[in-house]
């Protein structure tokens, strides 16, 4: 058993995927498909990349709860671990989005799902803040370490402080919040691209945080657990090394990350990592282009499963069997 390592997510397939150009002016991770990909191939690639993953993650023993996106407004949609998380206890948090195209991304479908299959005791819905200017972007803005209850946060304009002790208070974190750039000075957008923690490991760029103070008391408390750090370079980042989670199967941890992830891992790296999970590379080629690799792409739930019931026969067909 893990607490960081869930055993079941929600995943969103998208009819309509785009790179946003709305998320473009602070996310530097987007690029834009080739040219001559008409709109439609684009989309009709990343609904078949979602498909296979899900596919695959089944197959690894994952729990997957996959849902359609027909609406053409949604661009970002294949992200949904930025409007929702799940918590231990039976909490639900629902966040304030940056971007106003991302907002009707929020789905009561999925929230009732989560409420009939496992236990749910509270949801904790933060989107009104939006009115205030203050968001938080679930667990892209937050990398949370569910073992020592911390809340590792990039500042950004997805990751308001204000809303940020809010959800640290009501949910029992605490917030660690740290400045991350690009060699070119360009902040980090979310800290989920910067930091990937696992249960024996944590995949981190340290060398992006700039304060050497700081970058030490992160590396130091992602370490408290008997974690084994893997630093990441800035190139690694940008390859979607720490876009990766760590799930739990029936026959051991996975670390499920991008192919192109995967390929830019050294041996060493590989090594440390393989001593306690299966890498599970996953292609999204076409997905990656909106800014958010595989993490992105799943939630994970960390709430208890219902206990499944079998229906009770009546009297009178027990008696006629």
């Amino acid at each position: 058993m893990s607490v960081q390592a869930p055993s079941a997510v929600v995943m969103i397939r998208p009819r309509h995927f785009t790179p946003n150009p709305e998320t473009a002016g602070d996310n530097a991770f987007q690029t834009v498909p080739h040219p001559e990909r008409a709109l439609d191939e684009v989309a009709a690639a990343a609904y078949d990349e979602v498909t296979r993953v899900a596919d695959r993650l089944s197959e690894e023993g994952v729990t997957v709860h996959l849902f359609d996106d027909d609406d053409p407004t949604r661009a970002d949609s294949v992200f949904p671990n930025n409007w929702f998380s799940t918590h231990a206890g039976g909490r639900i948090a629902v966040y304030p989005m940056y971007a106003p195209s991302r907002r009707t991304e929020r789905r009561a479908d999925i929230v009732e799902m989560l409420k009939t299959q496992y236990r749910v005791q509270d949801v904790v819905d933060y989107s009104g803040l939006e009115h205030d200017g203050q968001y938080l972007e679930g667990t892209g803005a937050m990398v949370l370490d569910h073992v020592i209850r911390v809340a590792y946060t990039v500042r950004s304009n997805r990751a308001d402080p204000i809303v940020l002790e809010r959800f640290c208070s009501q949910f029992g974190y605490e917030p660690m919040v740290f400045d991350a750039t690009e060699d070119d000075g360009t902040a980090i957008y979310h800290t989920n691209v910067l930091m990937c923690i696992g249960t024996s490991f944590a995949l981190v760029g340290l060398e992006m945080i700039r304060d050497a103070r700081r970058r030490a008391e992160v590396a130091e408390s992602l370490a408290e657990p008997g974690r084994e750090i893997i630093e990441l370079t800035s190139q690694q980042i940008r390859d979607f090394a720490g876009n990766a989670i760590e799930l739990r199967t029936t026959s051991g941890r996975i670390l499920a990350l991008s192919t192109r992830a995967a390929a830019s891992l050294t041996p060493e790296q590989r090594a440390v990592i393989e001593e306690s999970c299966r890498i599970v590379p996953l292609d999204v080629p076409t997905i990656e282009h909106a800014g958010g690799s595989l993490r992105c792409m799943v939630a994970g739930i960390h709430l208890t499963r219902r206990p499944v019931v079998a229906p009770v026969e009546s009297e009178e067909a027990v008696l006629s069997g």
